[in-house]
């Protein structure tokens, strides 16, 4: 499922238009987003937690040229599944 066939099964879930599950969908987005960029997690309780992972620096190689190469310490969004969305799917 791509972003568009995602609002428009949210326009027929909810009965709204197109244009105003687009508009909660971006605000959804924007808010996980910023939540995450302030360093705070975001819990949708049965649905999962959204959260910030530090991943550290490290060692790695450049496929092409075989050659060593530093890879730098980052921030990576991660997201863990809550137990009615894992329930769903089994």
């Amino acid at each position: 499922m791509n972003k568009q066939e995602l609002i428009d099964n949210m326009a027929d879930s909810a009965d709204i238009s197109k244009a105003s599950a687009a508009r909660a969908l971006e605000a959804m987005v924007e808010s996980v987003t910023g939540a995450l960029k302030s360093g705070d997690s975001l819990t949708l309780v049965g649905f999962g937690t959204f959260s910030v992972r530090k991943r550290e620096a490290r060692a790695g190689r450049n496929p092409k040229t075989g050659e060593a190469i530093q890879i730098k310490a980052a921030n990576v969004p991660a997201f863990k599944a809550g137990k009615a969305l894992k329930e769903a799917l089994n």
